[in-house]
């Protein structure tokens, strides 16, 4: 049988917009009225759903709506989604930070959270002492605190400072001992939101090995909600993909994140008008190994030009560079017509370039496209920063190592030996 530690039933969470305190004693006394005469809140009728980017018709909106799920012991469970999709909500509420508006939350054990910078701490009080009381709010005995005082200090790097204000730390020493208090101690579920974002690539690392420790060994289990699909991938092997207030996937990582990723973006294609006169491209249409401008370390990546030519050319020559974020030219890729002894008529021509297993490192990057004469170096049409698709690592098909941001741009096969001397 399974073993549920946590399960969400028909969780709603009801916001009115606008300032807080304006217009809403009569809606709290007609609530009262009705409640006091045994019928339903007249305002759980209303509202609108939680879409961030559109302007609604009602004073409520849903920032959740009907979310059903549940969490067995041990589980690490990712949650996920776009910005303002209802992911700090649910962990408030699961939390019991703030009350569902309707539906129940089901625990079994102590709920640990660390959903935003210095949550429970008093500034205040020094690092010591702010872990007695953290320790005390999750129904810790001093005693068992103790047992555990020096683990947390050395796990979260603050040891010189331990005995300080927390007022006087930086947001990144705060994040290190509230995850390491919430760690310890020992709770049957932990929470963590995006905080962990705040933290260095070192504590990262610590705090993803962790959670992946005590869900492993432990049995405890793990909530996480995180932006950062390499840690989503690593942790965890289900995930919920919230989408304005509702869950709009709940299953495998792999495939939450692939939905995730792909989830109201369209194909990447560049189109502009013909020019009468010289040779234009007039569309670049980018073909990605996932829907959406995604696209898979080492999969094969097409792109396809379309080129009116009005005027005949004797040496026509396409190229284009992948460039990064930064406009820095990654790859370089040409097309030159005199090499081909091709020469360039009247008429519309496709040139289609296919890598077949492109080893771009995660990130995004974009297309700059050159079109010109290549013996006398006229050029015809210059397109820049185009085409944008986002590279993603699903795996780490590297032993235990984790993807990091950043480390290189490009990935190429090699080949090792070792000889002893």
């Amino acid at each position: 049988m399974k073993d549920i530690i946590l399960k969400a039933e028909n969780i709603s969470k009801q916001y009115r917009l606008g300032q807080v305190g304006t217009g809403t004693l009569s809606h709290d006394l007609n609530r009262w009225w009705h409640k006091i005469r045994g019928k339903e809140n007249p305002y759980l009728k209303i509202g609108d759903t939680n879409d961030r980017s559109t302007k609604g018709t009602s004073d409520y909106v849903w920032a959740l709506q009907d979310i059903n799920f549940e969490v067995e012991r041990g589980e690490v469970l990712g949650i996920i989604g776009k910005n303002g999709a209802g992911k700090s909500t649910l962990l408030k509420i699961l939390s019991k930070v703030t009350a569902p508006t309707t539906g129940s939350i089901k625990s079994k054990g102590r709920i640990a959270s660390l959903l935003e910078v210095g949550t429970g701490f008093n500034g205040e009080m020094t690092g010591r002492e702010n872990i007695f009381l953290n320790g005390a709010i999750l129904g810790m005995t001093k005693k068992e605190i103790a047992s555990k005082l020096d683990e947390i200090i050395e796990f979260s790097g603050c040891e010189r400072y331990i005995d300080t204000p927390v007022k006087r730390y930086s947001s990144g020493m705060t994040v290190r001992l509230a995850f390491a208090v919430a760690a310890f101690l020992e709770p049957e579920v932990l929470v963590v939101d995006e905080v962990l974002a705040v933290g260095d690539a070192e504590f990262q690392k610590k705090a993803i090995g962790k959670m992946q420790e005590i869900s492993t060994e432990g049995g405890r289990t793990v909530l996480f909600v995180s932006h950062d699909m390499n840690a989503i991938s690593t942790l965890t092997n289900k995930v919920i993909v919230l989408r304005n207030g509702g869950v709009y996937f709940e299953g495998n990582t792999d495939e939450g994140i692939k939905r995730y990723l792909n989830d109201g973006s369209s194909e990447s294609t560049y189109i502009a008008n013909a020019d009468e006169h010289i040779p234009k491209i007039t569309k670049i249409e980018l073909f990605t190994s996932l829907p959406g401008k995604i696209h898979e370390f080492g999969k094969e990546l097409k792109i396809e030009f379309t080129v009116n030519c009005p005027i005949r050319v004797e040496n026509l020559a396409l190229s284009f560079q992948v460039i990064d974020e930064f406009q820095n030219p990654i790859l370089h890729t040409w097309q030159i017509d005199s090499e081909f002894k091709i020469n360039r008529e009247k008429g519309i021509y496709t040139f289609s370039c296919t890598y077949e297993k492109l080893r771009l490192y995660m990130g995004v990057f974009s297309i700059r496209v050159y079109l010109s004469e290549s013996k006398t170096k006229e050029r015809f049409d210059f397109i820049d920063s185009t085409c944008n698709f986002k590279v993603e690592m699903m795996k780490n098909v590297r032993g235990d190592y984790k993807w990091q941001g950043g480390t290189c741009k490009y990935i190429e096969d090699s080949k090792w030996e070792v000889t002893k001397q």
